[in-house]
């Protein structure tokens, strides 16, 4: 089991900022559409399962899941969005990337890199930091419901590649080729998950000081308040008496 990654301190202070702003819905529903361009049958689409998974986790009604399905397939108008990775530094050259679903790319590309710029960051080409990152299945189980050992041995018996002790819950990470086998598997374990998504975890993380991880989350939210994005992923190791907001 590896040590502290602070991946559940920041993704769950971001799903609360997502919360106010009532983005949630949105953010669930886009992957749904973009899963769907692939297959509206989820029994034959691993993507469409994950997407819908997540989806109901966050507590999105059955008549929007089933919405998003039929403009992703196409029977419905409204599914025209493509997905992209801007890549950028933020202050300190903190790396950044943001993934984005939209139907615009020259109106996202131009306001991504306005918000690098307004918050001491600069947007870069591409490979610039995705080296810095891979994309892997990350999910995350309420610690108080196993124990370690009992959740490492879980979690490896479905295939994960490596469970990490993430202050309130377990966070388990698996090889992207693997995430839907994972999840499913503990899902028929009877293992309740917080969350399951696949997403672009730092290879290694960067320590910063207090001052300079408030930049970088005030650049991270204002990515966040942009409707396109998806998701905002950072390299920055926080520091444990780093404000709520």
């Amino acid at each position: 089991m590896s040590g502290h990654s602070k991946w559940a301190n920041i993704q769950h202070r971001k799903g609360r900022q997502d919360a106010k702003r009532g983005k949630v819905f949105t953010k669930a529903a886009k992957e749904i559409i973009i899963a769907a361009k692939n297959g509206g049958d989820p029994s034959g689409n691993s993507r469409l399962r994950a997407a819908i998974a997540a989806a109901k986790a966050v507590n999105l009604p059955k008549d929007k899941i089933e919405a998003a399905i039929r403009k992703g397939t196409g029977e419905d108008a409204g599914g025209d969005f493509t997905e992209a990775f801007y890549e950028g530094h933020g202050p300190n050259g903190i790396a950044i990337m943001v993934e984005v679903a939209t139907d615009n790319k020259n109106r996202t590309v131009a306001d991504v890199r306005h918000i690098f710029t307004k918050h001491g960051g600069a947007m870069g080409e591409n490979g610039s930091v995705a080296w810095m990152f891979d994309r892997k299945g990350v999910i995350t189980v309420e610690k108080s419901l196993f124990d370690e050992e009992l959740m490492m041995e879980k979690a490896l018996e479905a295939g994960a590649d490596d469970v990490i002790d993430d202050e309130d819950v377990w966070t388990i990470q698996t090889a992207m080729a693997d995430f839907n086998t994972v999840r499913e598997a503990l899902e028929a374990d009877g293992v309740a998950m917080q969350s399951a998504e696949l997403a672009m975890v730092p290879k290694n993380l960067v320590a910063v000081s207090v001052e300079t991880g408030q930049k970088i989350l005030r650049l991270m939210d204002a990515l966040d308040d942009n409707d396109d994005v998806q998701n905002v992923y950072t390299n920055a190791d926080f520091p444990d008496d780093m404000p709520e907001d």
